[in-house]
């Protein structure tokens, strides 16, 4: 018998309907270099009132099982004024007034407002998507359309899940607290630092911590964070007629991308970071010579030590790529001036920096896990980036990633994202099994210490915030 009900298969429809993509899903090209006109609230797949809409529903929905709405508000202005906030985030709030009001984050409660933090568990889901709608439907066995594994098929799966848990311990709303933080700004770029960051700072986060996230039903306790380089060439245009007069953008971007894809893909393992040499634009026209242009790269690492030696693997490659551009093109006929004034055009800036990573303690996770029957995440698989890293140094708090499906099987972020109910079901009773099993047990036996962070003012800020009356970004 499936644990998602007819009214659950009408919700997830109703919320694969609705267009919930991101402002920097739908701004153009990543909303990231120069020649960006920003995000577009407009487009049809832009979220803007949807996501209200969204988490309204979910809300409802969530109140049948006696969830209440303790925060239901678009983050404020302070939350993007850091320096950690990714440059496309803080350019589209300069550029759309409207930006972060389209942007609202949720949370749901249930249970005693006084419980202590080590009887308070916390689950978190993000309702926006990437952008491009899919055809939403469901033919009995698999949900289709955008979102539908990433992330709202997870979200109505833990709903049947606490449903499933609360009728099987009718006490577990009376000892123990249930969060539900239900986000923006997950995907875009944006990792969570106007969606589940200032909810995390308010204080609303439990003992055990739940990001639902396609993990296989496989309980991930890492994931890693990224950092975005933007390498610019400013040089000067010229007519096809006289290449040799301009800067080609297009030649000198297309080596530092060769050169810089080889360098660090040789010296980066899997299980540490990633690579993606992402979008190279110069221009359209094949009848110039553009100047002008920037190549894209984004490095996910596992831990601040491993950002630091990226960062140095960068800089050497482009170093590299440079001195390697001037001996190859120093005697071209058209590409001379460019090779003598590389070094002069070219420019690295950084779109995101200087993130946390989450690297989670399996001492107290390991048997919780166990007893809910959850497998753990294979240690020779390499992590994934979510919101969960905003969970890194916080004392008393452990984190897991779990959820159903695949983000590569499923299609999340490409065409065809589908979720299979099968999936979702299991979902839904590990999530079951995982409320028994912190119910039952000695949740008080291991408080986890608060681990090095260099966001140790904000741990020291969560921690003593009441999840109550905090509020957010404050």
């Amino acid at each position: 018998m499936t644990l998602l009900t007819a009214g659950d298969r009408e919700l997830l429809l109703a919320l694969l309907a609705l267009p919930t993509a991101g402002p920097l899903e739908c701004g153009g090209p990543e909303s990231e270099g120069p020649h960006s006109s920003g995000p577009d609230s407009s487009r049809p797949d832009s979220g803007g009132p949807a996501l209200w809409e969204a988490q309204r529903r979910y809300a409802e929905a969530a109140a049948e099982l006696g969830f209440a709405v303790l925060h239901h508000a678009a983050p404020e202005p302070a939350c993007v004024a850091r320096a950690d906030v990714p440059v496309p985030v803080r350019r589209a709030v300069a550029a759309q007034p409207d930006f972060l009001a389209s942007q609202p984050s949720l949370v749901l409660a249930l249970g005693p407002s006084g419980a202590p933090r080590e009887r308070t568990v916390m689950f978190n889901v993000h309702l926006d998507t990437v952008a491009g709608q899919e055809p939403v439907g469901f033919d009995g066995a698999r949900f289709h359309g955008r979102g539908a594994i990433d992330a709202k098929g997870p979200a109505v799966a833990l709903l049947a899940g606490l449903r499933r848990a609360l009728a099987a311990h009718p006490p577990l709303a009376e000892d123990t607290r249930i969060l539900i933080q239900a986000v923006s700004g997950e995907e875009g770029g944006a990792l969570g630092t106007f969606g589940t960051r200032p909810l995390v700072e308010a204080g609303h986060y439990g003992r055990l911590n739940v990001f639902c996230e396609p993990t296989g039903g496989r309980a991930l306790l890492r994931s890693t964070a990224a950092m975005t380089a933007c390498l610019r060439v400013q040089g000067r245009d010229a007519i096809d007629d006289r290449p040799e007069a301009g800067h080609n953008a297009s030649v000198l971007l297309g080596h530092l991308a060769s050169r810089t894809a080889a360098l660090i893909d040789t010296e980066l393992d899997p299980h540490d970071g990633q690579l993606c040499v992402g979008g190279l634009h110069t221009g359209t026209l094949h009848n110039r010579v553009h100047g002008t242009g920037r190549l894209l790269l984004n490095l996910s690492y596992r831990s601040p030590a491993v950002a630091e030696r990226l960062e140095r693997l960068l800089r050497e490659a482009v170093r590299e790529g440079l001195r390697s551009f001037a001996e190859s093109f120093g005697g071209s006929r058209r590409f001379a001036r460019t090779a003598a004034e590389a070094a002069d055009v070219v420019h690295l800036d950084w779109l995101k920096h200087g993130l946390p990573a989450l690297d989670g303690d399996p001492s107290w996770l390991a048997p919780l896990l166990a007893r809910a029957g959850v497998p753990l995440w294979p240690a020779s698989e390499p992590a994934f980036t979510c919101d969960a890293i905003w969970m890194s140094g916080v004392p008393g708090a452990d984190t897991v990633v779990l959820g159903p499906g695949s983000l590569d099987a499923n299609h999340a972020h490409a065409r065809g994202e589908h979720a299979d109910l099968a999936d979702l079901d299991a979902f839904a009773a590990a999530v079951a099994r995982l409320l028994a099993a912190f119910r039952d047990g000695d949740s008080h036996a291991v408080v986890p210490p608060a681990r090095r962070d260099h966001r140790d003012h904000h741990a020291d800020h969560a921690h003593h915030a009441h999840q109550e009356e905090q509020p957010p970004c404050r």
